[in-house]
């Protein structure tokens, strides 16, 4: 390992007996993990709403147009008399 990399490693709690030191910082990992899969579901959540909301806001109203729009062209052929 590099000397930069070496130092940028994270250094074990002084004040912790080399029993205590791996069990501590597995709970402290654990709890970052946790935070992060909490962040990441409120992310996916986000992604959802606004998956659900391009829907709402563009594809139904093009179905509607294509639904929409013939029938608005044979009443305006019949009331022309085209």
């Amino acid at each position: 390992m590099d000397p930069e990399t070496k130092e940028n490693q994270p250094k074990a709690d002084p004040r912790l007996t080399d029993g205590q030191a791996p069990r501590a910082e597995l709970e402290v990992l654990q709890k970052r993990v946790e935070e992060i899969y909490i962040s990441v579901e409120k992310t996916r959540k986000y992604f959802l709403w606004t998956l659900i909301i391009t829907v709402v806001m563009i594809v139904l109203p093009l179905i509607g147009l294509a639904i929409v729009i013939p029938i608005f062209m044979q009443t305006l052929s019949s009331s022309l008399g085209i």
